[in-house]
């Protein structure tokens, strides 16, 4: 029956392979977890006068090196002098050179997000009128070539490795204590240990070249390594190195000394103390991705990081102590089968998995989606989707596997008595059967040492008194036949036969166990599936959140939008996406001003829920500031009228320019948030 499954198993594993590799494939690059949301000048704007700066807007707090910002004028040559600085929130802008000509000019940029990603885009501005312009904008950014592809497998493998090491070494702990001496269970953790350490030292080669260049010559470049050193993600790298040479401890124990103490009360204490180290260890090896990726960003950090530990412990001790049931289902050697016991238990910690899993990963969705548009309406939320169907499906091939666990435990009292009883009759047959050969032995060998005198004549002095040739057979010291060497080495040789022939005994009608061979292929189908979920799982922290997508998607369209209104009628709207981060604190604020002009205009300010209703909130205030003029902020509090509704009249614009608009927008006596955009006035 063995001899029937190992293909399939190859055929099903490569194809899961496959499919994962596929996945990975196809994602693409990682994502830009931080967008643009505004720009001062705007992409596509013709302004009169050359600005004394270029500023950008982001969704989020971004990392800037000196050449992060750069402006290019249509020939090519840098026109921006200075570092980019922070001015105010996630608005970041570098000063330009004074009396620049008319023309076309191009402002690149390439920035790391605060969740570790690259963002690099470009767009141009115009002075006077457009022009030609000898810049060219390549929509590649740096994650895109070989690089990227190599960064993005290292997660995947530092995911695998992290899900393999701790969820091996749990499900040795916790569900089967035998298995610390089983050495396929050993080379299953270790070789965790070894690609997550591997991944981890690939990850941060890779790191430099991954946010600058992309240039696979850099990847050694030391000068790149000691900047990434200085960055969180390099800090959260080198802190993951220092925990596996703490977890190397830990599995040299567990597989050292754990595994060689009989005394119970002993090995309770060590248990005792390796499960507490074991948490210990691997809670700082979650924090290293939860403090440096989609958790440390956005509405409620506090709460997300410890949220995401939790997250992916529970999805260790699940997946890879399925790894590891698996590997003792198909390598564990006969003398030592996993038992039903130990797979009952890890039914238990895979069930309580399930639950952790379902309650982290629902705040989760909520937090990087924001709305159930984004479920279908971003990238992010189709791969979550395919993460929650293949999450259901693991989950239905579970409750069959906990099926077949339940029978193997009700069948396993019959059953016992009846291999034992076939196992004593074996061994019966086995012993009368070496007895016999053993006696054969022993005869020839005691006739051909005494010669042609008989038995009786080997009691005698050394020699056996005549001139035959010596015995073929050796004699021992007290002149007793078969006691040398070569009657100790067939009597090992023997040994050695009847412990192979129990063991493939044993072997034979374990895997003749109907119930333990429907165990064995569903917790392979699981684990099949969990390949495919970990490639998905991988892509998705590579994708941009769907809350940040549409957030960006909005700020894009009004941006579009006031264009069109101003050219079109004079009027302008302006729509801001806002979150307080509080309850109830997200929607959009929209301005409307007409007619846009110098002198007295008329405001209305809207407030709406993403969903478009409207509702109010307890306070909203604008301001209207000319910088290149060093005019205002001009304050402006409108008055309420309707629900989500409020309005000003007589609002004067002194001069025509390119005004920026700020709205505070108060949702509750402590959440508060400003948003800006600009716009052409006059």
């Amino acid at each position: 029956m063995t001899q029937t499954i190992a293909p399939r198993v190859r055929t099903l594993v490569l194809l899961l392979l496959a499919t994962a590799c596929a996945l990975l494939a196809g994602a693409g690059p990682a994502s830009a977890h931080a967008a643009v949301t505004g720009s001062d000048p705007g992409q596509g704007a013709v302004v009169d006068k050359a600005p004394a700066r270029i500023s950008l807007t982001f969704s989020e707090q971004v990392a800037m090196s000196d050449d992060s910002l750069r402006v290019l004028d249509p020939e090519g040559k840098r026109v921006d002098t200075g570092k980019p600085a922070n001015v105010s929130g996630t608005t970041y802008a570098v000063p330009l050179r004074s009396g620049l000509p008319d023309g076309t000019y191009t402002v690149a940029y390439q920035v790391v997000s605060a969740d570790s990603h690259p963002v690099a885009g470009a767009w141009t501005f115009s002075i006077g009128a457009p022009s030609k312009t000898s810049v060219s904008v390549s929509g590649q950014s740096a994650d895109d070539g070989v690089v990227g592809w190599l960064y993005g497998f290292g997660r995947y493998v530092s995911y695998a490795g992290f899900i393999v090491m701790a969820g091996g070494a749990a499900f040795v702990l916790a569900c089967w204590r035998r298995g610390a001496g089983v050495r396929p269970v050993q080379r299953f953790v270790v070789s965790g240990w070894v690609a997550l350490t591997a991944a981890t030292l690939a990850l941060l080669l890779l790191r430099g070249s991954f946010t600058g260049t992309g240039k696979v010559a850099d990847i050694f470049d030391l000068s790149l390594l000691g900047q990434v050193l200085q960055t969180k993600t390099g800090a959260a790298l080198v802190s993951r190195l220092l925990l596996l040479a703490a977890a190397a401890l830990f599995i040299a124990v567990l597989f050292g000394a754990y595994d060689k103490r009989e005394d119970a009360q002993e090995k309770r204490d060590l248990t005792f103390g390796l499960s507490i180290g074991g948490i210990v260890v691997a809670a700082g090896l979650a924090a290293s991705w939860a403090m440096s990726e989609h958790a440390s960003v956005g509405i409620q950090a506090g709460i997300a990081m410890p949220v995401d530990v939790l997250h992916l412990l529970a999805v260790a001790a699940w997946l890879g102590g399925l790894g590891a049931l698996l590997v003792a289902l198909y390598r564990a050697p006969a003398e030592t089968p996993v038992d039903a016991p130990a797979v009952r238990r890890f039914s238990q910690v895979a069930f309580g998995s399930v639950l952790a899993l379902i309650a982290t990963g629902t705040y989760q969705s909520w937090r990087q989606l924001g709305s159930w548009s984004a479920f279908t309406d971003t990238r992010y939320g189709q791969f979550l989707l395919a993460k929650i169907g293949l999450v259901v499906v693991m989950v239905g091939v579970a409750w069959i596997s906990r099926r077949w666990t339940g029978r193997l435990a009700e069948t396993v009292p019959a059953g016992a008595s009846t291999v034992r009883e076939k196992e004593r009759v074996g061994a019966r047959e086995d012993a009368a059967g070496d007895a016999e050969t053993a006696a054969v032995g022993d005869g020839n060998t005691s006739g051909e040492g005494a010669g042609d005198g008989g038995p009786d004549t080997g009691t005698g002095p050394a020699g056996t008194g005549s001139d035959e040739q010596p015995a073929t057979g050796p004699v021992g010291t007290e002149g007793q036949p078969g006691t040398g060497p070569a009657g100790t080495e067939r009597a090992a040789q023997l040994a050695r036969q009847q412990t192979a022939r129990d063991a493939a005994r044993q072997k034979r009608m374990r895997d003749a166990d109907p119930n333990r061979f429907g165990l064995r292929r569903s917790v392979l189908a699981e684990a099949g599936i969990a390949v495919v979920l970990l490639a998905v799982t991988t892509v998705l922290t590579q994708t941009e959140p769907g809350r940040t997508e549409q957030e960006a998607k909005a700020a894009t369209s009004s941006s579009a939008s006031s264009t069109a209104d101003a050219g079109a009628s004079g009027a302008l709207t302006l729509n801001m996406p806002f979150d307080t981060g509080g309850a109830d604190g997200k929607g959009i604020v929209t301005i409307d001003v007409d007619p846009a002009r110098v002198g007295g205009n008329e405001m209305h300010v809207y407030v709406e829920r993403p969903n478009g209703r409207a509702f109010d909130i307890p306070e909203v205030k604008v301001e209207f500031t000319l910088k290149a003029k060093d005019i205002g902020p001009l304050p402006v509090v409108p008055d309420h009228i309707a629900t989500g509704h409020w309005s000003a009249n007589g609002v004067q614009i002194p001069m025509a320019g390119d005004w920026q608009v700020d709205v505070t927008v108060r949702t509750s006596d402590i959440d508060e948030v400003t948003v800006s955009k600009n716009a052409q006035i006059g």
